[in-house]
């Protein structure tokens, strides 16, 4: 029995209402302490040797005993555990079940947690019923097994455990058997892992590069694509606004996340060892709208799984690395329509010296929002005027000093007037 289905036995009895609908666990709770007393047997299966993909059936007898004085409840639970890293889709492999000295039998296949599993039951009775195994009795069904001729290349033999999904089975009464292959395969893995290429400012933008590399081991490969999802998280509540993008077709292209997740190009249909290493190379930054405003830990986490079928994740591998939000464009100075600049006409007044030097003043306040004004950023805060701004003063001067003129000259043809 492998580490794997020995773990899942193991913990039966605390993890089957994740495994199986509401209303089944709920109509037949676990049994007392007292009822974990069946043991499984399986007989040597018929005829012997390994199996092919979509050739010959084998079958063997399934007895379960009960040595206790009283009726115990058996819901049966045939757990595989593959060697090789595919994950089994429903008709990889063939499953029947038939009654010997048991009440008629319906059997059916589960993937729960992406696993294969057989399960049967009374054919009178839903899915989820259990039979009833007498005191100082047994029953006795017959299970015939095989292979699909989809069964993944890149798997090989593959362990069956007979045991009880409410825990009835005993601790260790639960009997198994190897099933063998042919033709025999070296049975590898699937690797998966990240490596950070560079990080720091590329252009305007702080960005982290990363490549997300695959690899299988062994013969044969996958059936089906894989596919990844990725998905990034940090530290507090800030929105973060990432800006994912994968090198596809030679050019950098934005992924979009659906449901928080960042779906990558799949790996074709076929990747083996033969394959060597897949890189996709990816990098992040941080968007205009991010509320992150220091050098962040961001976390990203691949998701793998085949494309179809059973779906459930091969594995899950997180990387950690810093990030840094995109600095803050320097402030520029607001600037109006060059075609219309803005000016003041000096008011007249009786005193030419006082008005020329105002005008002076209130030309180049007036000036500062013209593009042809610049500040000089020196620490009075002085202007620095080019164009007509320079000699607008002179002009306002003049204007005033004719202003006067006219005022004293009307002032004496006046006087003369009065006195003619």
């Amino acid at each position: 029995m492998s580490v794997r289905t020995a773990a899942a036995i193991a913990v039966v009895a605390g993890v089957v209402t994740t495994l199986l609908p509401l209303s089944a666990t709920a109509a037949s709770a676990a049994p007392a302490a007292d009822h974990t007393v069946l043991r499984t047997e399986m007989g040597t299966p018929v005829p012997s040797g390994p199996l092919t993909r979509g050739g010959a059936t084998e079958t063997f007898d399934l007895t379960v005993k009960n040595p206790s004085g009283k009726a115990v409840e058996y819901k049966p639970w045939m757990l595989l555990d593959p060697k090789g890293p595919s994950l089994l889709q429903r008709d990889d492999v063939v499953f029947k079940v038939e009654a010997v000295d048991a009440p008629a039998t319906k059997s059916s296949v589960g993937q729960q947690d992406g696993g294969w599993q057989g399960t049967f039951s009374p054919s009178a009775k839903d899915a989820y019923a259990g039979f009833d195994i007498p005191a100082n009795g047994k029953m006795t069904w017959k299970v015939t097994i095989g292979l699909g001729a989809n069964y993944p290349t890149n798997n090989g033999d593959f362990n069956l455990t007979a045991t009880s999904y409410n825990n009835s089975v005993a601790t260790g009464g639960a009997d198994s058997h190897l099933f063998k292959v042919d033709p025999q395969t070296k049975t590898g893995e699937l690797r998966t892992w990240f490596k950070q290429v560079s990080s720091g400012k590329d252009g305007q933008e702080q960005r982290a590069y990363l490549d997300l590399n695959y690899q299988a081991t062994g013969d044969g490969a996958f059936g089906t694509a894989l596919a990844t999802s990725l998905s990034l998280s940090h530290p507090g509540e800030q929105f973060a606004d990432f800006r994912l993008q994968a090198l596809i077709d030679g050019r950098w292209q934005d992924l979009e996340a659906k449901d928080s997740r960042y779906e990558l190009p799949r790996i074709a249909k076929g990747f083996g060892a033969a394959s060597g290493v897949h890189t996709q190379p990816l990098r992040l930054s941080l968007g205009k709208d991010s509320k992150l405003t220091k050098r962040t830990t961001i976390t990203m986490e691949a998701e793998v799984r085949q494309a179809e079928g059973n779906t459930w994740p091969l594995m899950t591998v997180p990387v950690k690395f810093p990030l840094v939000p995109i600095a803050e464009p320097a402030p520029t100075e607001p600037t109006t329509n060059p075609t219309t600049p803005t000016t003041t006409t000096p008011s007249p007044t009786p005193t030419p010296s006082s008005t020329s030097t105002s005008a002076v003043q209130q030309a180049v306040a007036t000036t500062t929002g013209n593009s042809n004004v610049t500040t000089t950023g020196s620490s009075t805060g002085s202007l620095a005027a080019t164009g007509a701004g320079s000699s607008t003063g002179l002009y306002a001067g003049l204007a005033a000093a004719l202003v006067a003129l006219g005022a004293a000259a009307a002032w004496l043809g006046r006087r003369r007037r009065t006195h003619a």
